[in-house]
């Protein structure tokens, strides 16, 4: 069974190694003002911790740039454009899938991209967060074209680049169980998962250079959650103050993410 000690026991392979596993947090479907985005808020704040928060452009409320204004340790990432599904038949959720014209898909992420700049100011990271995680090769092929510089989905990535000229920054810890209830996935799974990628980077099984992403969802948050989540902050930011990244330093930089 996969606990806290089992992720206290890895990273201190990491340090007998000599080396600082990296983490990165990015939260999914921020569209307003609400009382779980405060709190996450708080949690980063306390813990200083970066977070990068995926905003649905087409559902975004104002209220979100009035929280979120001033906020150097939180990056706006653009999360598609309204979060809708346009698979058909028994194809999985997607809404940059291959479904739809090309020209449309880039022309609706362009009129994201607008409204992101509108709603915050500039400030903006040009990275895309395709919903579900899922988007077609094509459309990625055609991102650095239409003015993105970054990509994040789910699992360890094959290559830094997903596209040339289009830095790729996977998560690879979903804490919600989306099947079962939308809950706490439970520590087993979770820490599991997280240990899995921190070993598989260490022995260079996949990409040591990507840092190991957490993903959570604020607006599907229960008490156990909230619980991991702070947990997990406590046990890494307390332990070296370089650990946790920033989403300018490991989309638009090249150095020092391991």
């Amino acid at each position: 069974m996969t606990s806290w000690a089992a992720l206290d026991h890895e990273l201190a392979r990491w340090r007998d190694d000599g080396r600082t596993p990296r983490f990165w947090w990015r939260d999914d479907d921020a569209i307003r003002a609400t009382n779980a985005l405060d709190r996450m808020l708080t949690l980063n704040r306390r813990w200083r911790v970066p977070i990068s928060l995926a905003v649905i452009p087409g559902l975004a409320d104002p209220s979100l740039g009035g929280v979120l204004d001033g906020r150097s340790d939180v990056a706006i990432l653009q999360h598609g454009f309204r979060h809708l599904n346009h698979a058909i038949g028994g194809d999985k959720k997607s809404e940059l899938g291959a479904h739809r014209p090309l020209i449309e898909i880039i022309s609706e992420l362009e009129t994201g991209r607008a409204l992101m700049e509108s709603l915050f100011q500039g400030a903006a990271l040009p990275v895309l967060v395709p919903p579900w995680n899922r988007i077609d090769d094509a459309i990625v092929a055609k991102l650095p074209g239409a003015g993105y510089g970054g990509i994040s989905r789910f699992r360890a990535r094959t290559r830094p680049e997903a596209a040339p000229g289009l830095t790729q920054v996977n998560t690879h810890v979903d804490i919600i169980d989306w099947p079962g209830g939308r809950g706490y996935r439970g520590d087993e799974a979770v820490l599991g998962q997280l240990c899995e990628h921190l070993a598989a980077r260490r022995q260079g099984a996949v990409d040591a250079s990507e840092p190991t992403g957490l993903l959570t969802h604020h607006l599907e948050h229960d008490e156990a959650s909230w619980t991991f989540i702070e947990t997990f902050l406590e046990r890494t930011a307390a332990s070296a103050v370089d650990m946790w990244k920033a989403a300018c330093e490991i989309f638009f930089t090249r150095a020092g993410l391991q």
